[in-house]
């Protein structure tokens, strides 16, 4: 019998305030399409980017959190190589938020 059903990550019982953030996120970058194309000031614009960096940085965040949270300390309960690539997945996802 083949196993039908969807995995369940960490971030699976927050998906609909994640999903309802990644929207707004979205909107500010359609502002700042639309920013250029009526030709705003470039302070203005260069705010808007800044507030559209800091949402997607405490997004990744929450998400990381989430994945530490489950993914991880699941894998560590069970132990073995598999514990070992998730500590290294998650480290390398925090090096590269930290490089960004």
């Amino acid at each position: 019998m083949e196993n039908t059903e969807r995995p369940t990550h960490g971030y699976t019982p927050m998906k609909d305030s994640h999903l309802k953030r990644l929207r707004r996120i979205e909107g500010q970058i359609r502002g700042l399409q639309r920013m250029v194309e009526e030709d705003k000031y470039c302070i203005d614009i260069l705010t808007q980017v800044s507030a559209s960096t800091k949402a997607l940085q405490s997004f990744s965040l929450e998400l990381l959190e989430e994945h530490l949270e489950h993914c991880v300390v699941d894998a560590a309960r069970k132990g073995g190589p598999e514990a070992q690539d998730k500590v290294r997945e998650a480290s390398d996802a925090i090096a590269r938020l930290v490089r960004s």
